[in-house]
């Protein structure tokens, strides 16, 4: 497995479109749940979506091996859509944390 605190090229990526961020938070993969330490996205060919090239999610947590992972492949159109949805998540929830901490 490719060092993931680093940003080589990934020799097995036709497109070398890779973006590696900490993750910390939980996943649930096929041993139940887990620590993530890792989310991995990437533009390449999925493995199972019927796609020519997708963008693929992976979060992981690569000292548990290689059970401990979630991953996603979904259409650029659905990536959109998803970033788009983070961003205003993301805006509401610092807002709501704002508030907290002048406790309103």
């Amino acid at each position: 497995m490719t060092p993931l605190n680093t940003r080589e090229k990934l020799s097995d990526m036709c497109t070398s479109i890779v973006e590696i961020a900490a993750a910390d938070g939980m996943g649930k993969g096929q041993d139940g749940w887990f620590k993530l330490t890792h989310s991995v996205v990437s533009y390449d060919h999925p493995h199972h979506a019927l796609l020519e090239e997708a963008i693929n999610i992976d979060f992981v947590n690569p000292a548990l091996g290689p059970g401990a992972r979630v991953a996603v492949e979904l259409t650029l159109e659905a990536a959109k859509e998803l970033s788009a949805a983070l961003t205003k998540a993301i805006a509401q929830a610092e807002i709501e944390e704002a508030g907290r901490l002048r406790g309103t």
